[in-house]
Parts: structure tokens; C-alpha cells; sequence
């Protein structure tokens, strides 16, 4: 079977776009109307995975729109920019694109990532952030460091580092994928069903994505070695005084849930920080009741 990109334009209540952003083309998929929320999904999924929040955050009032990241989905795949600091460039320029001056910005996975980059990198744009998954950068790479567990959680990431090899693991049969969702899910849960993950199987097997999916990583591997790694890491030393809201399911597999408590030496704003029961790495699909709840209550706080 043949795919191409129109295989991440899922139909739904929502609107398709595509908008011009620091010299590529992004995709959107947007709902609602009020204050902008941009939702970045994380590896190995596109913005799909944030249709529950789609819904329910329009109905709550706000412009909920998800984007595919550079590399991803319908997005363009240019054969560089998988830097955070590139990344949060593409996050600001949607918005601006989107016509927003300041918006919330939600992340799960390596769009959490993303998302505790923003009020440091780009914070003009950032009215508030959210990260569901993932810790700060500076605690993810200490655990990664000190944590025997995370250590042994983290081979994934020594295996992105070889050429061409990930590429084909991820794009043939699309075997790779779907293990990794179902190892990084709960164990007491039912998430992903087989379409669920054959879906994210199949956008993965896109061209050029399971390269794109790579580089993220192996920049942010290879990165702690050379001088833009050092830039970055001393610019996120600077503590964020805006809200945040950090959400992490009780047996994520893929980020464990006790490297997260630190991330609050990061923040003198505003900060919560819940433990979502039941729940593993994919927190927006796995438990959607309770990551509605917990993100539509702290929005309310920022109006």
C-alpha cells in the first residue's frame, strides 16, 4: 500500500490547515474559538493523538489546535532543524502564523520537551505552558545520567543513534512502532487498539518521518557533547515564572514518573503538578478524561 501525507488528515469536527512558519509549511488541525491552546504531540505519533483534547477544549471555549511538528504528519520534512532551539522557533512562528500574540502551550512526549523550552527560548509568545510526560530538560538528562531505571528505559534512544538503521526498523511493517506504544502504555490498561496503532504505524512509515523522528533524538543525544547542547542547557537554567502544569501517568515506562518530581526547582511561577493513576507514557490517549479535567481546570486559573 502506497501512503502519502493526506493519510494525517483525519476527518473529524475539526478544520485542516496549513500555515507558512519559519520557512516550512506546518500542518494544523484546530477546533474551537476563544484563546489559542497549540497542542505538540510527541514520538512516535503526530497531532491525532490530541483529538480527545481537540473536542473538549472547544467546548470549553478556547481555539484548540495541534500541529505536526517539523518532520511529522503532513508537515514539511526538510532534511535539517531537529534542534530545540529550531523547534521552538517553529512553535513561535505557527502561533504568530495563527494570528495569536501570546497563546498556552501544551506538549506531550518531546513536545513536553518542546513546551518547558518555551518561556525561556520564545517567551514573547508564551502565555503559559503544560507537560504531559516529560520532565524539565535538565531533570530528564540528570535521571538519564543517575537514574539506573531511566538509564535502561532510555536504550531506545542508543538505537536511534545508528544510520539508517532506525529508519528502516520504523518503516518496515511498522512492528517497531506499535511495540513501543504498547510497551510505554499502561500494562492495566487497553490503549492502543490495533487500528490506534497501526495508525501511528502508518504515519510513521510516510517518507522522510522516521528520519525526522531520529534526528530529534540524536540531536538531543549527540547535543550534550558540543557547544549548541552547552548553550542550551545553560539558557534552561533560567527559572520560569509563568504557570505550569505538569501531568505524568503513574506507570509510564518511557519517562518514569519519579524523574518529574525535580521540575519544580525550575519554576518560581505558578506550578502544579499531578500524577494521573492508571495512566503510562500517553496521557492525552490513555486517560483523556482525566488529562480534560486537570488541563481545562488550569486554564481556568490563567483567564
Amino acid at each position: 500500500m502506497s501512503l502519502d501525507a493526506s493519510m494525517a488528515l483525519v476527518e473529524g469536527p475539526w478544520e485542516h490547515r496549513f500555515v507558512a512558519a519559519n520557512g516550512a509549511r506546518f500542518h494544523v488541525a484546530e477546533q474551537g474559538e476563544g484563546p489559542v491552546v497549540l497542542l505538540l504531540h510527541g514520538f512516535p505519533q503526530f497531532w491525532w493523538a490530541w483529538r480527545h483534547q481537540l473536542q473538549a477544549l472547544a467546548d470549553a471555549g478556547y481555539r484548540a489546535c495541534a500541529m505536526d511538528l517539523r518532520g511529522y504528519g503532513a508537515s514539511d520534512k526538510p532534511p535539517r532543524g531537529y534542534d530545540t532551539r529550531t523547534s521552538a522557533t517553529d512553535v513561535a512562528s505557527v502561533l504568530r502564523s495563527l494570528g495569536a500574540s501570546r497563546a498556552v502551550v501544551v506538549g506531550h512526549g518531546w513536545g513536553g520537551w518542546i513546551a518547558w523550552s518555551m518561556p525561556t527560548l520564545q517567551p514573547t509568545v508564551t502565555r503559559a505552558i503544560a507537560s504531559l510526560s516529560m520532565p524539565h530538560p535538565l531533570v530528564f538528562r540528570r535521571a538519564s545520567f543517575v537514574n539506573p531505571r531511566q538509564v535502561r528505559a532510555n536504550a531506545y534512544l542508543g538505537g536511534l543513534q545508528r544510520p539508517f538503521v532506525p529508519e528502516r526498523q520504523m518503516t518496515v511493517h511498522g512492528g517497531y512502532v506499535q511495540r513501543l506504544l504498547r510497551e510505554w502504555a499502561s500494562p492495566e490498561g487497553i490503549w492502543p487498539s490495533p487500528e490506534e496503532a497501526r495508525t501511528y504505524a502508518d504515519a510513521m512509515a510516510l517518507p522522510f518521518v522516521a528520519h525526522s523522528a531520529a534526528e530529534y533524538y540524536r540531536w538531543v543525544v549527540r547535543s550534550q557533547i558540543r557547544p549548541d547542547g552547552w548553550r542550551f542547557a545553560a539558557r534552561m537554567r533560567t527559572t520560569i515564572s509563568l504557570p505550569v502544569l505538569q501531568l505524568h501517568g503513574e506507570h509510564d515506562a518511557a519517562v518514569l514518573p519519579d524523574t518529574s518530581s525535580d521540575s519544580a526547582d525550575f519554576v518560581t511561577g505558578p506550578f502544579e503538578r499531578h500524577l494521573v493513576p492508571g495512566a503510562g507514557h500517553f496521557l492525552p490517549e490513555e486517560a483523556p478524561d482525566a488529562v480534560n479535567e486537570h488541563l481545562i481546570a488550569w486554564l481556568a486559573t490563567l483567564r
